[in-house]
């Protein structure tokens, strides 16, 4: 169904693959449905025929042990006999995998190098799409997923943004749509140039498309490919099974994690992905998914009379780095929150940087600031990352985050109370996606306001036998 890595560089060059052959005349008998050991009740009917296909068009074995079936996540893969952990389940070759080289130079020649990678192998969809039933990669483009049938954020009407509103994956999608728009604009005139090839190619047909690759395109350091087949292998947040590359081999393979009886669905990793970033590039989330994450911003009041000097201290010691600040999302008052998994750890997940960002916004006086430059002086250089030697101070720094986790907490909470009275043209999926995605949200922010509320308990108690 879905097969993605999360991709940290989407401008790194194209991997160079062997192209396909249009016309392939080996004819091997390898369908991984022979001799298959598991009922039939579940198994897809309408693909009983692409892996035999596929590996007629690489010449060598795709896969003994899986078979296409449906789930309630769509199609999926699931086990045709016994597995064994360490067993290597798939063998993909490069030969078969779609990449910006399957485009056509005229057109790949066309393509400016500000328009993103995702955007590019978009367009070998569309061009195969066009091309119907006489493309050669047509058994694999027809069973991609209809545009109604994905729940990516990009897809969601107004009032079911609405549902998220509180979440940073609702400004991700509006980043993410303006991007998308900006690569349509263009490639737009390549469209043109070529109107046998493309025809007349919507936004939306565009967006579709990038959304096709984005959650199903592998990515590596050499670029992106689809990889047909393994790309119905569903996602699980526990699992230890990637997709790898071996460069050696020329193919993309797949190491079980553990055992499988015949029949069980066969799960991997996409990754260590919150589910806001699941429903943004995936469509889809988790009940629970240890992986969540809460993305929040501080800002110092205009209000605040030390206000410019704040500013110019945050600027000089929490400026990140340069690979830092290539990241969109990255902010000098973004942070990102973590569940707190025991009152009394060391709140790993809540970040130093956010506690000093803090301990700085709770300062009053310029001397106050002057004695946090000068302890990072005399330290290890980082301001404001040690606790402030006023308790009262440190514990008013810590009690106003407390607080905006549970503000923050008591947003989601209402929404979540909300959701039974919306419109019943919301899709279900969607508004259990949200429901997911606020829960989770809910849980970290409970849990990193509990620590808080504890540190500060504690810092009150050795304040007292100090006394």
């Amino acid at each position: 169904m879905l097969l993605r890595a999360r991709l940290t560089n989407l401008c790194c060059s194209l991997r160079s693959v062997l192209n396909a052959p249009r016309h392939s005349c080996i004819h091997l008998k390898l369908s991984s449905l022979a001799n298959s050991q598991v009922s039939s009740s579940f198994l897809d009917n309408e693909c009983t025929d692409f892996l035999p296909w596929l590996e007629r068009k690489s010449g060598s074995r795709i896969s003994s042990t899986l078979c296409i079936g449906k789930s309630s996540y769509g199609r999926s893969l699931f086990a045709s006999k016994i597995i064994q952990t360490g067993d290597c389940i798939l063998q993909v070759p490069y030969s078969v995998q779609i990449t910006m080289d399957n485009l056509c130079p005229e057109i790949r020649s066309l393509i400016s190098d500000e328009v993103g990678n995702i955007a590019k192998l978009a367009i070998v969809i569309l061009v195969e799409q066009k091309s119907g039933e006489v493309s050669e990669w047509d058994p694999y483009i027809s069973r991609l997923p209809l545009a109604g049938e994905l729940h990516n954020t990009i897809f969601w009407s107004e009032n079911e943004l609405e549902m998220i509103c509180h979440s940073s994956v609702y400004q991700e999608t509006a980043k993410l749509k303006s991007q998308i728009k900006r690569d349509f604009l263009a490639v737009s005139p390549v469209f043109e140039c070529f109107p046998q090839i493309f025809g007349d190619f919507t936004y939306t047909d565009f967006m579709h498309a990038c959304a096709l690759v984005g959650s199903r395109a592998w990515g590596s350091m050499e670029g992106l490919s689809l990889i047909p087949f393994a790309d119905f292998l569903n996602h699980e947040g526990v699992s230890e099974a990637i997709v790898l590359s071996d460069d050696d081999k020329q193919c993309s393979e797949v190491v079980a994690d553990r055992d499988y009886a015949p029949g069980e669905q066969v799960l991997i990793s996409y990754g260590k992905f919150s589910n806001a970033t699941l429903m943004l590039d995936f469509g889809f989330t988790l009940p629970y998914n240890n992986h969540d994450e809460v993305e929040i911003q501080l800002d110092i009041p205009r209000s605040d009379l030390l206000h410019d000097m704040k500013i110019e201290l945050l600027q000089q010691y929490l400026v990140p780095t340069t690979k830092e600040m290539n990241s969109s999302k990255y902010s000098v008052n973004t942070f990102t929150i973590k569940e707190v998994r025991s009152a009394r750890g060391k709140g790993k997940g809540v970040p130093q940087s956010l506690r000093a960002f803090a301990r700085i916004l709770s300062c009053t006086t310029p001397q106050e600031l002057d004695d946090l430059v000068m302890e990072a002086a005399k330290t290890d250089g980082r301001l404001a990352r040690r606790p402030l030697n006023n308790i009262n101070k440190e514990i008013q720094a810590h009690l106003m985050l407390s607080s905006l986790f549970t503000q923050l907490s008591d947003q989601r909470i209402a929404t979540i109370k909300s959701l039974d009275s919306l419109s019943p043209s919301i899709f279900p999926v969607r508004k259990q996606m949200a429901l997911d995605l606020l829960g989770g949200e809910v849980r970290i922010l409970k849990s990193a306001s509990t620590w808080l509320e504890n540190y500060c308990s504690t810092l009150r108690l050795q304040s007292i036998e100090d006394y």
